[in-house]
């Protein structure tokens, strides 16, 4: 489990394919694997890895074919920047909001514009996703905390989401660098989800218990 609050950008400086369709990507990230440990997760733009190799300032992880498919990381070259986060530790502070890890689908930058000295991005949002997505709402994007500040309404055509970023999100993650176009990882809401699936489960029950009664 992470919280969102990236640690640093580390640099992939190996990306191997391998024959199952799978690959196994090396980071560069002194940071994050200052106390890691065989088995350990680190957050990588946003997805939930695992070490299964390291150095003094590197890892190693594998990366599975379904999550390469689902997932920005596909688009992952070596020399490109990732962030980075080490899952949280308990009893340590809650900066940002409780993230998995596990990456619900890609969007991408479809506006930037800067309003001073912060900047506003605005993301496509798959359709299946954008019931989960809510104003003032926290979402993860490439494994970043961040508050929604506007949504599209339900009724729109192509749905989407804004996020606006300080300085300090700017320099110390990668959204300071995304062009329009780019894709990111972005994870919703668990308790967003959980709800989703008690409705959709409520609604079922409810629709047997009427078809039973109207026999």
């Amino acid at each position: 489990m992470f919280t969102g609050i990236i640690e640093e950008i580390g640099e992939v400086t190996s990306l191997e394919t391998l024959g199952d369709g799978s690959a196994r990507i090396t980071v560069h990230a002194p940071v994050a694997v200052s106390d890691a440990r065989h088995g350990d997760s680190i957050s990588v733009g946003g997805v939930c890895l695992t070490v299964i190799d390291q150095g003094a300032d590197w890892f190693a992880a594998d990366v599975m074919g379904q999550t390469l498919a689902v997932s920005a990381l596909g688009a992952v070259r070596v020399g490109s920047s990732v962030n980075l986060e080490r899952a949280m530790q308990a009893g340590a502070r809650l900066g940002g909001h409780i993230v998995q890890g596990h990456v619900d689908g890609t969007a991408q930058l479809l506006t930037r514009s800067d309003e001073g000295t912060w900047r506003v991005l605005r993301f496509s949002l798959p359709a299946e996703l954008a019931p989960l997505v809510v104003d003032k709402g926290s979402i993860t994007v490439a494994g970043v905390s961040l508050t929604v500040s506007a949504v599209s309404e339900p009724s729109a055509a192509d749905a989407w989401f804004e996020v606006s970023l300080i300085p300090e999100t700017l320099t110390a993650t990668t959204l300071g660098s995304l062009e329009p176009g780019d894709p990111v990882n972005i994870e919703t809401d668990v308790l967003a989800r959980h709800v989703q699936r008690l409705a959709a489960f409520a609604t079922s029950t409810a629709a047997a218990v009427a078809e039973g009664g109207a026999r």
